[in-house]
C-alpha cells in the first residue's frame, strides 16, 4: 500500500490539471477507505477533523494533569530564569513530536501537500492543537497569569511537552 501512495503522489505531481490532480487525490481517498486493515500498518498521511480530534483527546488525556499539578508552574519559573533551559525545552517538544510521528514508526507517515511546499501539516496540526489547549485551559483555570508574561509562556512550554506527545499519539494510535 505504501508503494500505491508512492506512485499516487509522483503521479499527482505529473498531471497536468487540477482536476486530474484532483482524481489522483480522490483515488488516494478511495484507497485508504476500501482497505481494511488493523490500526497499526496503514498509510497515514494529511490532517484533518478527525485527525485534529484525536490530537485533540490526547493533549487534553496527557495536559490535565499537568493543569492541575503545581510543578508545572514551578517547573515554569525555573525555566523563566533559564532562557537557554526555555530553548531547550521547546526543541525537545519539536525533536519529540517529530520522533513520534515520523521515526518511531507507528505508522506509515506520509507528508501530504506540505505547506510552504516543506511544513508537514501533521507536524504543524500536532503542534497547534495542544499550543491552543494549554493556552486556553492554563488561563481560563487560572494556571498562568499574563500580567508576567514571560512566565506564563514557560509554564505553558512545560504544559506543552506531554501534552504534544499526547497529541502526536493520539493522531497515530487510533488509526
Amino acid at each position: 500500500m505504501g508503494d500505491l501512495f508512492d506512485e499516487l503522489a509522483e503521479l499527482e505531481d505529473s498531471v497536468d490539471s487540477e482536476d486530474e490532480r484532483e482524481r489522483v487525490r480522490e483515488t488516494m481517498r478511495m484507497a485508504m477507505e476500501v482497505r481494511e486493515t488493523p490500526v497499526f500498518g496503514r498509510v497515514v498521511f494529511g490532517f484533518d477533523r478527525s485527525d485534529a480530534a484525536e490530537a485533540l483527546l490526547g493533549s487534553l488525556l496527557f495536559g490535565i494533569p499537568m493543569f492541575v499539578e503545581g510543578g508545572t508552574t514551578e517547573v515554569g519559573e525555573f525555566i523563566a530564569a533559564r532562557p537557554l533551559y526555555f530553548v531547550a525545552t521547546n526543541v525537545l517538544t519539536l525533536a519529540l513530536v517529530a520522533g513520534i510521528l515520523y521515526v518511531a514508526d507507528f505508522q506509515d507517515v506520509r507528508v501530504y501537500r506540505p505547506i510552504f511546499g516543506f511544513v508537514p501539516r501533521k507536524f504543524v496540526g500536532v503542534l497547534a492543537i495542544p499550543l491552543a489547549t494549554a493556552l486556553v485551559v492554563m488561563t481560563v483555570w487560572g494556571r498562568v497569569d499574563w500580567a508576567d508574561p514571560w512566565l506564563a509562556v514557560c509554564q505553558v512550554a512545560v504544559a506543552l511537552v506531554p501534552m504534544a506527545i499526547g497529541a502526536a499519539l493520539g493522531d497515530l494510535l487510533p488509526g
